[in-house]
């Protein structure tokens, strides 16, 4: 017995180095030669935005952390924000990508491990009188019983399972990347909205203010017509600028409700919530702290771009494993068990059975599925490659679009607080000669009007100089730092020990 059991395994050896070397030579006749990928990545720091970014310097500040909202030094807002982070249902939904592609890291992983599985069998059977039954069975109905316990492992020669679990590891830290991405635009988004809802207010106070002007200025008419100064005509073009004020203050107040809804949904609650928030203003807001100088190569720090590169590293593993396809997939399986005829018999001696073994696929008429699928997956990596190139040029477009709004809102916003400054200056003039019946009321309402308008430029500007920030501050990438996705993710080496010790 023991002779038959060493001869077994010295052919079982030999017939797997054999079957090893002839499946070998048989696949070198199925090429890959000449199917390459064709795009080259970028680098951010080599597109031209020099001269463009030369002499920017918006604040002394250091570049912000992930929580850069706080900069802006209003509490409500940071309540908002961490709200939104935590009950956003769109942010969820990029949380729990993150786990699927997590649980295929960990299916590409179980490829490392021994495939084991226990079964049984249980068949009717009729043993042929011309087969190779012994006589006695000849021509019988028999019952046959064959528990197992089957192993098998992938003998991963040429790395095929090795570079589908760094593929699918690169997807993971793409998804993750995205995640981060996901988390700037929302908070990005709360707090934009919050700007605008301050910005609503202040147009509120400014229409309220404009509305008792022109209570006064309908009293102030009603004397001046008593004493002859004034007429009925004059009298009634005031007393249309009322109701008119008021609609103004209606159509703000309507605002100030869709702004509160929008920032109730972005939280993820009901308008009930929204109409919890406190009127913000903007004198109360900080500038944001934004980098000292803008080097263009910023923009290779947000998760967007991140996760962009990720993907292209992720379609170059999926490159390699169907490179592997071309060669041949080797499997060792092994099967012991029990064989009887008769439930009485089964655990008799000799009743044991066993199977090991190599199992060799190669692919010998298969030439064009497996370059067509390799052509896929170079196709599918240019396309990854020249979506981070698109990616980075739009990124550096953000960045000088909005470097640009800031100095133009900064010019703007200087002239136009001097102009509310002369015409706030000239209206007070105006009134006084008003009032003392030097000029008819047509001269007093053109101060207003242009009074107005300057306090409503100057509060727009405002508004647009936080929002340009806070769109510059998302635009590089809002703090984001790589380093971040390893507390959640383990690196690639964790993830294939822990497929190998399956």
């Amino acid at each position: 017995m023991a002779d038959r059991t060493r001869e077994a395994r010295s052919l079982s050896i030999c017939g797997a180095a054999l079957a090893v070397a002839c499946t070998a030579f048989i696949a070198g006749c199925v090429s890959s030669s000449g199917i390459e990928p064709k795009s080259q990545r970028r680098d951010p720091a080599a597109l031209a935005a020099a001269d463009t970014l030369a002499g920017v310097h918006l604040s002394p500040a250091t570049w912000p952390d992930r929580e850069w909202w706080r900069s802006l030094g209003d509490a409500q807002l940071d309540a908002l924000i961490a709200e939104a982070l935590k009950d956003n249902p769109s942010l969820q939904i990029a949380r729990t990508r993150v786990e699927t592609v997590a649980a295929a890291v960990d299916i590409a992983a179980s490829r490392f491990g021994i495939a084991s599985s226990v079964g049984g069998d249980i068949s009717r059977q009729r043993a042929s009188t011309r087969g190779t039954s012994s006589a006695t069975l000849a021509g019988r109905d028999i019952t046959v019983y064959h528990p197992s316990f089957d192993f098998s492992r992938e003998m991963d020669f040429w790395d095929r399972n090795r570079n589908t679990l760094d593929a699918e590891l690169g997807r993971l830290k793409a998804t993750e990347a995205d995640t981060h991405a996901a988390r700037l635009a929302l908070s990005a988004a709360v707090a934009r909205t919050y700007v605008q809802l301050a910005l609503n207010f202040d147009r509120l106070d400014i229409e309220q203010t404009t509305l008792s002007q022109h209570q006064a200025l309908l009293s102030l008419t009603r004397e001046r017509m008593a004493s002859g100064l004034d007429t009925a005509i004059d009298s009634k073009l005031s007393e249309a600028e009322i109701p008119a004020a008021r609609a103004r203050i209606l159509q703000v107040e309507d605002a100030i409700t869709l702004t509160r809804n929008q920032l109730a949904a972005l939280l993820g609650k009901g308008p009930d919530r929204g109409a919890a928030i406190l009127a913000p203003r903007l004198q109360d807001l900080a500038d944001a702290a934004l980098p000292s100088t803008l080097p263009a190569d910023l923009v290779g720090r947000r998760a967007d771009v991140i996760a962009s590169r990720w993907r292209i590293e992720a379609a170059r593993k999926d490159i390699d494993a169907a490179k592997a396809d071309f060669y041949p997939n080797i499997n060792l399986a092994a099967s012991i068990g029990l064989q009887s005829i008769g439930l009485g018999n089964l655990f008799r001696s000799g009743g044991y059975t066993y199977a090991l073994g190599p199992a060799v696929r190669l692919p010998l008429f298969g030439s064009a599925r497996l370059k067509g699928t390799l052509a896929m997956r170079d196709a599918d990596y240019d396309a990854s490659v020249e979506r981070y190139n698109a990616l980075i040029v739009d990124a550096l477009r953000e960045v000088v679009d909005e470097v640009a709004s800031l100095r133009s809102i900064d010019a703007q916003r200087d002239e136009t607080e001097q102009a509310l400054a002369a015409a706030d200056e000239a209206h007070r003039l105006i009134q006084t000669r008003f009032q003392r019946g030097l000029i008819n009321r047509i001269a007093l309402l053109g101060s207003e009007m242009q009074l107005l308008d300057y306090r409503t430029r100057l509060a727009a500007l405002r508004a647009r100089r936080f929002d340009a920030a806070i769109r510059l501050t998302e635009a590089l990438g809002g703090g984001f730092n790589e380093a971040d996705m390893s507390q959640s993710t383990p690196p690639a080496q964790a993830r294939q020990e822990k497929g190998e010790g399956q």
